[in-house]
């Protein structure tokens, strides 16, 4: 809408040009044939918002800006492979990686990719990054300026009369709503008309066919590789060391017991998810990740409440008069926290069934989203922060390559305090022989022996139930009657093609 990356990638995988002038390859010699660098040429005549000229020294910037650890920047992982980048010219910068990359389109390509003016946030540089006002009034080189933006509540936005593709955009405003459940905002498309466009529809599959009947909008289901799934913490959430719970000092009173990691695996009912709540928008997995060539053989889930009591009888976990386990004085207890969606809740509920059915507590808790998904490191109920035993996660896969969507298991990665607890890795875990796998992958110009430690990464996760994989969650959105050129792609973002965009009387 405001920001764009150099290019965008469709549902193929296929990179498409945005600020860039063209998609850099070994043949046209824009990238090396051994995977050092990559030459981007830029788009000329691309003007910010406000009528600077778009350059080489705002990707710089860009690059300089959200590799900075004072940043905290969550694109941070894209950049950390760039050496440097050298200004060939105005409009034509070299990426020079430290090592060998066969993926060099994570960097400035799709969401995570979009490029910032220099000239707005350099004095935000250094640690000063959320005190910059253009975090709340954007100003970009896309195909619509800001207007007004009341948090919560709605944002609206004028067409970019200087935007660089010709007789584009097709719209003159976009009213953009935020703040209602999915159910509304479906219903605002589908039945009333109110609205073009709505996305993250993640509601129970029966009601979503009953405001499909609406004629006003249809429903358009994309195919993602996207998981939903339990993270399971290694740290102590409830022991506070130098200042931080959840420290990498600790270890997790019984959640590192291989024995109840591997009975939580067994209580989590997929069948019954799917069929009872998430249907058509959604694939049961055992695997972490499901984008083919990447795709692990050697995983099966299976749900067997017999089985996961004899685990933790024979480890050890005894039931009490009220038929929670304990062992060494532990009881067997747990705090199980999502963002606060019904459907989230309703999953919830069904895993915590099957625990209570084995003698495991569960306490459930919910955290309004504008706060479970926040970056502040001051708020203590993030995702990121993880204050709980157990956590029910999604993770979008971004690109079609895995290797940062396979950042979330990295040592290096554990969120702490220490990196303002924007780490990928979550649950905390390290493991040497996982780090090597990734660290290799990064440079493995071979495509079948990449796509084979990317396999191993994955079993490695699920063969020590670091986390529980669920589901795989499609992308559900409700789209206008009247709307032409509505475009998915599951590595971009949902207006991606919005400047193409148009209405059919």
């Amino acid at each position: 809408l405001f920001y764009e990356p150099l290019a965008d990638i469709d549902t193929d995988g296929t990179i498409v040009p945005v600020l860039a002038a063209t998609t850099p390859s070994v043949a046209n010699g824009g990238v090396a044939p051994d995977g050092t660098w990559v030459q981007w040429r830029l788009k000329r005549g691309v003007t910010w918002h406000d009528g600077r000229p778009f350059t080489a020294d705002d990707v710089i910037f860009t690059w300089q800006y959200a590799a900075d650890p004072a940043t905290a920047a969550t694109s941070a992982g894209s950049y950390q492979g760039i050496d440097r980048i050298e200004r060939v010219d105005d409009y034509t910068v070299k990426l020079v990686f430290k090592r060998p990359t066969p993926y060099w389109a994570d960097a400035f390509c799709s969401a995570a990719g979009m490029v910032l003016p220099r000239h707005v946030f350099e004095p935000f540089k250094s640690g000063k990054s959320r005190e910059a006002p253009a975090n709340l009034r954007p100003l970009g080189t896309g195909p619509y300026r800001f207007v007004d933006f009341k948090p919560g509540d709605v944002l609206h936005a004028e067409i970019n009369p200087a935007y660089h593709v010709a007789n584009r955009p097709f719209f003159d405003t976009v009213e953009m709503k935020g703040g209602g459940d999915p159910v509304s905002s479906a219903r605002a498309v589908l039945q009333t008309g109110q609205y073009d466009y709505a996305w993250g529809l993640n509601m129970e599959d029966d009601i979503l066919r009953r405001l499909e009947d609406g004629a006003r909008g249809r429903v358009v289901i994309g195919r993602t590789a996207n998981i939903e799934y339990i993270q399971i913490n290694q740290t102590d959430p409830w022991t506070e060391v130098d200042g931080e719970r959840a420290s990498l000092k600790t270890v997790h009173p019984f959640l590192t017991d291989p024995v109840i990691r591997s009975a939580l695996a067994l209580l989590v009912d997929r069948a019954s998810i799917q069929s009872e709540i998430w249907g058509r928008q959604a694939d049961t997995t055992a695997n972490f990740m499901n984008r083919r060539p990447f795709v692990s053989s050697n995983t099966r889930w299976e749900f067997n409440v017999d089985k996961a009591n004899a685990l933790l009888d024979s480890g050890g976990w005894k039931r009490g008069p009220d038929g929670i386990r304990a062992k060494d004085g532990k009881r067997l207890r747990v705090l199980f926290q999502s963002v606060n969606q019904p459907i989230r809740q309703k999953v919830q509920s069904i895993v915590k069934q099957a625990l209570g059915r084995a003698g495991i507590e569960c306490e459930l808790k919910s955290v309004v989203g504008s706060v479970y998904f926040s970056s502040d490191p001051g708020n203590l109920d993030t995702e990121s922060h993880f204050y709980a035993d157990l956590e029910l996660s999604s993770k979008i896969l971004r690109q079609p390559d895995p290797q940062a969507f396979m950042r979330a298991f990295c040592s290096w990665e554990a969120a702490q305090k220490v990196n303002k607890w924007a780490g990928a890795n979550l649950t905390r875990w390290r493991n040497d022989e996982y780090d090597r796998l990734w660290r290799a992958a990064e440079t493995e110009m071979d495509p079948a022996k990449r796509a084979a430690l990317f396999i191993r990464m994955n079993d490695l996760v699920i063969q020590n139930v670091v986390v529980i994989p669920v589901f795989i969650r499609h992308a559900v959105f409700a789209v206008a009657n009247s709307v032409r050129g509505f475009d998915f792609s599951p590595f971009s973002g949902p207006l991606w093609r919005l400047v193409y965009w148009t209405r059919e009387a």
